[in-house]
């Protein structure tokens, strides 16, 4: 047994309350190292009384990567506490007890001293991570106001162009508004959308709003407070949760503050609200200029048109928390996406957390991150990152055909690990967004390719978002090719496209409790062929996902209800797969798939 393999950490995402008496607990080994794995445990104060160390309990694996095995045990205990240490055999016959002491062989002696066990004192459910249950049955929709839809000439900005005339550039304005928006509410009832994700809606200078002037106003550009209520209540109304981008690392070059530091210099009563390292600070100075690389204070990335905010500062803090509040308390959102989050300070994080789940206690907070987020994902901060390194390498197997099927799998699986549960049924799984190529783009067009890598991603753990005109078949580059104007004429939109996406998202609602709580196995990793098939299953129900990424058509031998199916010629319990295509189906008790 590869002792150094081993490794499980107590009151992380190895060790957790689910709910509120039950316990996860993971143990990871090296990939077919472990025979069989057990679980000891019982209460800290009875284990001499009752001697349970000497009974055990079996584990499962729960999930393969390439060089892991994770194995999996759900665990309670009557008085709320739980004392606990794995009982392990390996293939080479080595048997092993791994415990809060280290890795010993197994003996009576071991077994029996209470300090050699892992500890969950108390099942205290403050520290239970609770993610809303709500966002695990939605699927979110994704939309940039200003390319949306134009609802309302009278506010369009200066040199607006005609709606969709020209592929956009980065200063262009197109007149898309809030109005627009609530024109296609039942548009997006129909489509099956029960959730909203806006970019930025507040008073900024730029198109995409993310160089905020003020938290505390709309956008004229887009309408007002009455308008965005407007829209909140009517979404509300047709079972649509609405979730805003708060933008907290940086504030725009021209809102007020930073203006006032402008003027104002070590003299402003701002100048703590920043990171500023020398004056002036006027855009233009001290190598202030588009690019550059040396400022005299803090920004996103190297945007000095975007000075960078001390959230350790308690009037930035107050300042912050009161704009988080207010939108929830005077309109009622249910959600905030964090720009930049992994740019804040975690002490800021988790005030935000408290106050925003205070005036509700099922807000859904979601950060941007685009690398592992376990220190954000605790249960004290956010409920779930913008989870793109799981997307991505859906993406990087079946799109840009860059890895392999086993490394498909393994790297979902690490993912997965790396997280409690009830974090995973919250994630934000989305293809594309407005900092990425259109998905469609990336498919080369290929429609059929990006119908089946949406498919697979519908029904992984976690909850979809569409980018706005996916549903058409829209296609775009890098940005700002992906912030074109959303295609309304008839003429010009992929019907079959939209049916295909109302399909899915109906699926994903019809079984919503398989998709969202079901565990993930992989039964054909065909690397040659490029074929994939993977369950989803919860207790005696399964959903089956055969996919061929490859270039010949696959025979698959299955039993089943079809659900949804791509270019599958379907023959009593065979199937022929063609390449680029795919077939969900669903059956009860166990199914066997032969290929």
């Amino acid at each position: 047994m590869e002792r150094a393999a081993l490794y499980h950490r107590p009151e992380s995402e190895y060790a957790y309350l689910y709910e509120t008496d039950l316990m996860h607990i993971r143990l990871r080994a090296k990939r077919g190292d472990i025979k069989e794995a057990r679980l000891i445990n019982g209460d800290p104060y009875l284990i001499n009384e009752e001697q349970w160390y000497k009974e055990s309990l079996p584990m499962t694996l729960l999930a393969q990567t390439e060089d892991y095995d994770y194995w999996f045990i759900e665990a309670s205990a009557e008085f709320r506490r739980l004392q606990y240490a794995f009982d392990l055999t390996g293939q080479d016959g080595d048997r092993v007890f791994y415990g809060d002491r280290g890795i010993f062989t197994l003996s009576d002696w071991v077994i029996a001293k209470p300090e050699n066990y892992f500890r969950l004192p108390y099942f205290h459910e403050a520290d239970q991570f609770k993610s809303p249950e709500w966002v695990k049955e939605t699927v979110w929709y994704q939309i940039f106001p200003e390319r949306f839809a134009n609802g309302d000439s009278s506010n369009d900005p200066e040199g607006t162009l005609p709606w969709g005339s020209k592929d956009p550039s980065r200063t262009d304005f197109f007149g898309g508004d809030l109005q627009g928006v609530l024109d296609h509410l039942d548009h997006l009832v129909d489509l099956g959308i029960n959730g909203i994700y806006f970019c930025p809606i507040f008073k900024a200078s730029s198109n995409h709003k993310y160089d905020t002037i003020d938290y505390f106003d709309i956008d004229p550009d887009f309408g007002d407070k009455e308008l965005f209520k407007k829209l909140v209540d009517e979404a509300h109304r047709r079972g649509i949760r609405i979730m805003l981008d708060a933008v907290f690392n940086h504030v725009g070059y021209y809102s007020k503050e930073w203006l006032d530091v402008v003027e104002h210099g070590q003299h402003s009563r701002y100048k703590d609200w920043f990171h500023i390292h020398s004056y002036p600070v006027e855009f233009g100075t001290n190598g202030n200029f588009e690019g550059a690389k040396t400022v005299s204070y803090d920004t996103f990335a190297f945007t000095p048109r975007m000075p960078k905010l001390n959230t350790a500062n308690p009037e930035v803090q107050a300042y912050l928390l009161d704009i988080a509040t207010y939108w929830i308390r005077e309109f009622n959102i249910d959600a905030w996406r964090l720009d930049v989050a992994n740019e804040v300070d975690h002490r800021f994080w988790r005030k935000f957390h408290d106050a925003a789940t205070a005036l509700k206690s099922d807000f859904y907070i979601l950060g941007e991150i685009w690398h592992s987020s376990q220190s954000w994902l605790n249960g004290d901060e956010f409920h779930a990152v913008m989870n793109y390194a799981y997307t991505e390498t859906i993406t990087n197997f079946f799109v840009k055909r860059d890895i392999s099927a086993t490394k498909l799998a393994s790297g979902l699986y690490e993912q997965l690990m790396l997280y409690r549960e009830q974090t995973n049924q919250v994630m934000f799984n989305c293809l594309d967004s407005h900092d990425t190529p259109r998905l469609l783009t990336v498919c080369d067009n290929n429609k059929a390719l990006a119908q089946m890598t949406l498919a697979f991603t519908f029904i992984q753990q976690g909850s979809p978002c569409i980018y706005y005109g996916t549903e058409y078949g829209m296609n775009g580059g890098g940005d700002p090719d992906c912030r074109k104007c959303m295609v309304w004429d008839p003429n010009q939109q992929d019907q079959q496209f939209y049916e295909f996406m109302q399909q899915l998202i109906q699926l994903r609602k019809d079984e919503q409790q398989i998709l969202s709580y079901g565990s993930l196995k992989f039964d054909v990793l065909d690397n040659e062929n490029r074929l994939v098939i993977c369950t989803r299953q919860l207790e005696d129900q399964q959903i089956i996902g055969i996919f061929n990424n490859g270039e010949k058509d696959q025979t698959v031998s299955i039993t089943g209800e079809v659900l949804m199916y791509q270019g599958t010629e379907i023959s009593d319990s065979q199937v022929i797969v063609e390449p680029n295509s795919f077939i969900l189906l669903k059956k009860r008790n166990m199914l066997t798939v032969t290929i």
